[in-house]
């Protein structure tokens, strides 16, 4: 019998350094998977190497690196996503949905010096048409600018600090007054003062005032902030942990992005308090990878902070500590969803888990996390530094506070504003969208978000909070996307079951095969190849992606689908023929 040596191959000592700068273990995983894509090494050995770095399943490793959308494993050149979302598909105003004939037209206009890619959704619908040029943000472009935009344009972005006629500003009150990278021009105009006084007083009084506010996660679900970070609080269990969603990858909505690149003092102002109230000592902004620009100047923004001491060890001699870390995602609408985010935090594919355990008692880590979206916690320095009672008197509506709104589509002037809870579509349209663009006439609106409904005229007068989805008419997370006549229902339900079926994650079949389905059908009808039954067939879809899809990505795709279908049947009808 001979003995044989086991020979143990190290690990790639690039791959081994690379694993090490991001921590070396499990949580790290995307992290050095995308340094290897920008690298253009991102291939199965290379993948193995990381995952031998990482101390984890090779499979595991593959699987993050076939799941998520802007990593690839294929050799490219410098990467130009063209965005084919609702919003661009509409701006673009093709027939046809457009999508590889936009590609190949980019294609065409860059003569090889660029691998260009569809995208899902960019963030950057009040710029539409858009396009990401390698981590740069671009728009309104179009294939005619090709050659501007490789080059360096970046075209034209929205300006946001002169108010609309109507706005109430809270979390948009310093957008053109305070410098976005500088922490003195921060301080200067009042931000840290709500930190400030927070720390004056014990964690409980905190999370009193913010709960006597009447403060509602600005996610779409409209949650109260203070419960869930009471249930975090009385969780015996340490460390406790803070999260905050700035995953915004749903079409229509980009209020977040907006925020943060503003002023993101007010951000990181936000997390700390939270993380104060609920006895946390650290908080991770995931953040999607397409906000490449905004994700820096948080960084910038946090580092600023820690000089100042206003993160990190005895913040301001108060005792308590506290550190915020940026996570960058790398494409995929799913981790918007709270859970399915907390897995691709830890270092796995982006799907969701089963609740319970709800991440109050059970997520990060398995530890007692709140998780709030941006919005929510841009609110939280504002009452702490003025009081519940101060925000509450702001709205004369039943809901306190202000909301962020985005108005998109065939209006004379689209974009983003901050007004209190109530108004109707009707106002949004007129008075805060400057009315229809001239020769249109109202038809249908898709709000709020990409999984919002579908209405039809007759809901235009219908005040709109975080309840008037029972009426017909859903808030979502606030943005409305307004369509003339020039619009058909049936291309517009084509375009956002394109998106659900390409971003859903797979993992429950009602999801995975209702998605696609649904878009065959649609697909088939909009080119005029509707067949009888096809309405009845949609209408069944809907009703099983919503009782028995996983999690809220399925369960919501049913609500655009069986409110367009309510308003416009005969259009459907008609389209089975």
């Amino acid at each position: 019998m001979t003995n044989k040596k086991i020979v143990y191959k190290p690990v790639d000592h690039e791959i081994a350094e690379l694993a090490h700068h991001h921590g070396g273990t499990q949580e790290a995983t995307l992290e050095v998977l995308k340094d290897l894509g920008a690298k253009n090494k991102l291939n199965p050995v290379t993948i193995t190497e990381a995952a031998r770095a990482l101390h984890i399943p090779a499979h595991e490793a593959y699987g993050m690196a076939t799941f998520y959308s802007m990593l690839s494993l294929e050799e490219r050149k410098k990467v130009l996503r063209v965005c084919d979302g609702p919003v661009c598909w509409l701006k673009r105003a093709t027939a046809d949905g457009g999508r590889q004939t936009v590609v190949d037209e980019w294609s065409s206009m860059v003569n090889g010096q660029w691998s260009v890619e569809r995208s899902s959704c960019l963030g950057l619908c009040d710029r539409a048409p858009a396009v990401l040029v390698e981590d740069e943000q671009a728009g309104p472009v179009s294939p005619k600018d090709a050659k501007k935009v490789c080059e360096g344009w970046r075209g034209v972005p929205t300006e946001y600090s002169k108010p609309r006629k109507g706005e109430v500003r809270v979390m948009t009150s310093l957008i053109g007054k305070v410098d976005p990278d500088e922490i003195d021009s921060a301080l200067e105009h009042g931000l840290y003062d709500g930190l400030k006084k927070a720390l004056q007083s014990d964690p409980t009084t905190v999370l009193a005032e913010v709960e006597s506010s009447g403060l509602q996660g600005r996610g779409g679900a409209g949650f109260p902030v203070g419960r869930k970070w009471r249930f975090v609080a009385s969780e015996k269990r340490t460390p406790r942990y803070i999260v905050c969603n700035a995953d915004e990858s749903e079409p229509l909505i980009f209020k977040d992005r907006v925020l943060m690149e503003t002023n993101p003092h007010q951000l990181l102002e936000g997390i700390v308090i939270a993380g104060y109230a609920c006895g946390a000592s650290e908080a991770w902004i995931y953040i999607r990878g397409e906000y490449e620009h905004q994700a820096r100047r948080l960084e910038r923004a946090i580092d600023q902070a820690k000089a100042k001491n206003l993160l990190g060890k005895n913040i301001l001699g108060s005792g308590f500590s506290f550190d915020i870390h940026v996570h960058r995602g790398a494409g995929a609408y799913i981790c918007g969803e709270e859970t399915a985010l907390l897995e691709s935090l830890e270092g796995k594919r982006g799907e969701p888990r089963l609740r319970p355990p709800y991440p109050p008692t059970s997520g990060f880590r398995g530890q007692p996390t709140a998780v709030n979206n941006v919005e929510s916690f841009c609110a939280v320095p504002h009452i702490l530094k003025n009081g519940a009672e101060w925000w509450k008197s702001i709205s004369t509506y039943s809901v306190p506070g202000t909301k962020m709104y985005m108005v998109l589509g065939h209006v004379n002037h689209p974009g983003l504003f901050e007004a209190p809870f109530g108004l109707t579509l009707r106002q949004i349209i007129d008075d805060f969208g400057g009315g229809m663009i001239k020769g249109s006439k109202f038809k249908f609106a898709l709000c709020g978000g990409a999984a919002g409904t579908i209405v039809d005229e007759k809901l235009l007068d219908i005040p709109i909070d975080f309840a008037s989805s029972q009426k017909g008419i859903s808030l979502g997370a606030g943005s409305f996307l307004v369509c003339d006549e020039s619009v058909s229902p049936v291309a517009f339900l084509r375009e956002l079951l394109h998106f659900f079926a390409v971003e859903s994650c797979g993992k429950c079949t009602p999801c995975r095969v209702g998605t696609w389905r649904s878009l065959e059908i649609l697909n088939r009808m909009a080119s005029g190849k509707g067949q009888q039954g096809d309405v009845e067939e949609l209408t069944t879809l809907a009703s099983l992606m919503h009782d028995s899809s996983f999690c809220g990505l399925g369960q919501s795709v049913p609500i655009p689908m069986k409110s367009v279908l309510t308003h416009f049947e005969a259009e459907f009808k008609k389209a089975e023929n």
